[in-house]
């Protein structure tokens, strides 16, 4: 018995670390870039306060100050303006971190960002967003 427990728990390592592996090995290879002016249309939250001083997925530390964004796949440190469809304001951010993971939701702002665009009473907007570079 003791045996069959020390092969199980080596094909366990075995599996996992190839998918470790194998998940490095995608996330390392560069994104196709998105072509200047290339848009999209769709809603914007923000981040809670509670994120201030995390990680992002881009190894940088969340600050709600700064003018930053998720994106599911926009390459990190990609320039994008997100405009506010019921107002027309709209604010220049960089992307460098992954996400929202909601239905309907393309980016997710930073606090300061969001500001710029409603008031975060709002929580959520229709925007637009336009790839800079």
């Amino acid at each position: 018995m003791p045996l069959t427990r020390s092969i199980s728990k080596a094909f366990a390592v075995a599996g996992l670390s190839l998918v470790l592996i194998a998940c490095g090995a995608t996330s390392s290879q560069p994104r196709p870039p998105r072509p200047s002016g290339a848009s999209e249309i769709g809603q914007a939250s923000y981040y809670a306060d509670r994120y201030q001083g995390q990680l992002t997925a881009n190894g940088e530390r969340y600050d709600r100050r700064s003018l930053t964004a998720a994106h599911k796949r926009l390459a990190f440190d990609t320039r994008v303006r997100v405009t506010n469809l019921d107002n027309g304001r709209s604010v220049v951010v960089r992307i460098n971190d992954r996400g929202p993971f909601v239905r309907g939701r393309i980016i997710d702002l930073s606090r300061a960002a969001f500001s710029e665009i409603a008031q975060t009473r709002l929580g959520i907007v229709d925007v637009r967003v336009d790839v800079l570079d």
